[in-house]
C-alpha cells in the first residue's frame, strides 16, 4: 500500500502534520477550502511575476531561490496567519514587498474584518525539499542540460543535508524522443511502506520544447 499511495497523506497525522489549521461548521468547510486555495495560489503567483522582472540575473542558485516549500494558514476570529516557508527569502525581504503581497492577498481573499499577517520562514536545509530540488532540475532541463546529468546533479546536491535517501524520477519524451518514457535514479534507503518513515515527496511539472516532463522526488529525512 505505501509504494503505490501518496508518501505525504499516507503518513497524515503521524510524521506529518497538517498545513492548515482552522475551524469551520461543516456548510462553511467548502467555503474556508477554497479560501486556503486562493492564498496560497496568490503568494505563488507573486513570487513567480517578481521572479519574471529580475530573471537578467544570471547566477545559478537563482533557479531554486524564491521555491515555496510550503505554505501554513492559521485562521483566529480576527485574524488569517500566513507562514511561508521559503528556501532562500531574497525576494520576500525587499522593502514593501509583504506590504504589497498582503495588498493581493486581501483584494483575492473576502476576509470581511478578519486581518492579514504575513510571516517569512527561512527553510534551514535548503536542499532537503524536494520543491527546492525539482525547480533546480527544471532549470537544468530548460537550459538543454542532459536529464541524466540534471538528476545526479540535484543528488549530489543533497549531500549538503543530512538525509539517509532519495529517488527521483522524471517521465515524459525525455531527450525529445517521440516515445514517452520513464527514467529514475536512486541512493540510500527509501522505506515507503513504513509509516514511521519521515519522506517528504513532491509531483513537479515541467514544460520543455518537445512537451511536458513530470518531476517526482522521494527523499528520506529520518525515522
Amino acid at each position: 500500500m505505501g509504494q503505490k499511495i501518496n508518501p505525504l497523506g499516507f503518513r497524515l497525522g503521524t510524521t506529518q502534520n497538517h498545513h492548515s489549521f482552522w475551524f469551520a461548521q461543516p456548510k462553511n468547510y467548502s467555503e474556508g477550502l477554497q479560501e486556503d486555495k486562493k492564498i496560497r495560489n496568490c503568494i505563488k503567483n507573486y513570487i513567480q511575476k517578481n521572479r519574471k522582472k529580475g530573471s537578467n540575473r544570471k547566477m545559478e542558485s537563482d533557479s531554486s531561490s524564491e521555491v515555496i516549500t510550503h505554505i501554513e494558514i492559521q485562521k483566529e476570529i480576527d485574524t488569517i496567519h500566513v507562514i511561508i516557508h521559503i528556501g532562500f527569502p531574497n525576494l520576500l525581504k525587499k522593502k514593501g514587498a509583504i506590504e504589497e503581497l498582503e495588498k493581493d492577498l486581501q483584494k483575492e481573499v473576502n476576509s470581511g474584518n478578519q486581518r492579514l499577517n504575513i510571516a517569512i520562514e527561512k527553510v534551514k536545509e535548503p536542499y532537503r525539499q524536494p520543491n527546492i530540488l525539482a525547480e533546480y532540475i527544471a532549470f537544468q532541463l530548460k537550459n538543454r542540460v542532459s536529464f541524466r546529468k540534471a538528476m545526479k546533479k540535484a543528488i549530489e546536491l543533497t549531500k549538503k543535508a543530512d538525509i539517509k535517501g532519495i529517488k527521483i524520477q522524471i517521465a515524459g519524451r525525455l531527450a525529445g524522443k517521440e516515445i514517452a518514457r520513464a527514467e529514475c535514479i536512486k541512493k540510500g534507503r527509501l522505506p515507503l511502506q513504513t509509516i514511521r518513515a519521515k519522506i517528504d515527496y513532491c509531483c513537479y511539472p515541467i514544460r520543455t520544447i518537445y512537451g511536458v516532463l513530470g518531476v517526482k522526488i522521494w527523499i528520506f529525512v529520518e525515522e
